[in-house]
């Protein structure tokens, strides 16, 4: 079996390298790396208000394009080729697929338009002191407080965890691990960058006091964080102008 990208992904790609040698050359990637919040706002906004790269594979009915898994790794590639300093994978790829995932229709209705639209940085926090992806010994614990919850607990190696707007954190609560929506100001969060070996993606350290949950009920996560959960492919590239960004992909 051959695979070949069809003319639209190419053109995809083209777009996004173009656009790439202008705001992401070797000295603005050097300088980016210097700094403790580690992306340019203007490019970020950009990238959704030009590209509507954000809501890559959002469905259309949350504001985003609706597109799959292939056009998402011809994104990628394309910024990993430019070593693009920005929240993308936290955003677009970890924090979408988990909010997709989990099956959550009033989350999905409540963060994934402002995903879309470039507002809102999101990321997911899974790994602890292990730095493990792995939900079976869970130490961040969600416990009962009126109708909510609050969460204790420490999270460490989260991407971009010091410059979300929505932190999407994975805890132990009474049914078993769960998603919970933090806000990236809420009281009892305190966030700490680390220092990392690739400065180019960075992480965080959360420590989580009383922080409540941004919802009024927990969210199941998903058992494993396997690729078959994280999207279908596109029936139709580029989407349709009433779904895109007017002059994207022209």
């Amino acid at each position: 079996m051959i695979f070949t990208f069809t003319d639209e992904q190419n053109e995809l790609a083209a777009i996004l390298r173009r656009f790439l040698q202008d705001k992401s050359p070797s000295s603005e990637v050097r300088r980016l790396m210097a700094t403790e919040q580690g992306y340019d706002p203007q490019t970020w906004a950009q990238l959704a208000t030009q590209l509507g790269l954000q809501g890559l594979v959002i469905p259309e009915k949350y504001g985003g394009s609706g597109a799959g898994p292939v056009e998402l790794a011809v994104v990628c590639e394309q910024m990993g080729r430019a070593l693009l300093c920005a929240p993308f994978f936290a955003t677009a790829v970890l924090a979408v697929h988990a909010l997709l995932a989990s099956g959550d229709e009033a989350a999905a209705e409540e963060f994934l338009p402002a995903i879309a639209d470039g507002t809102t940085i999101a990321t997911l926090a899974v790994p602890e002191a292990d730095g493990a992806w792995a939900t079976d010994r869970l130490q961040t614990r969600a416990r009962r407080s009126g109708d909510g919850y609050v969460l204790d607990g420490r999270k460490s190696f989260v991407l971009d965890g010091h410059v979300a707007d929505l932190l999407l954190v994975v805890a132990q609560a009474d049914g078993g691990p769960s998603l919970f929506a933090v806000r990236g100001g809420a009281d009892g969060l305190a966030r700490r960058p680390l220092e990392t070996l690739d400065m180019t993606r960075k992480q965080a350290v959360l420590d989580l006091d009383g922080v409540p949950d941004g919802s009024s009920a927990p969210r199941a996560a998903p058992p494993t964080w396997s690729s078959g959960r994280c999207g279908r492919p596109s029936s139709r590239w580029p989407p349709s102008r009433s779904a895109g960004r007017s002059g994207a992909w022209t």
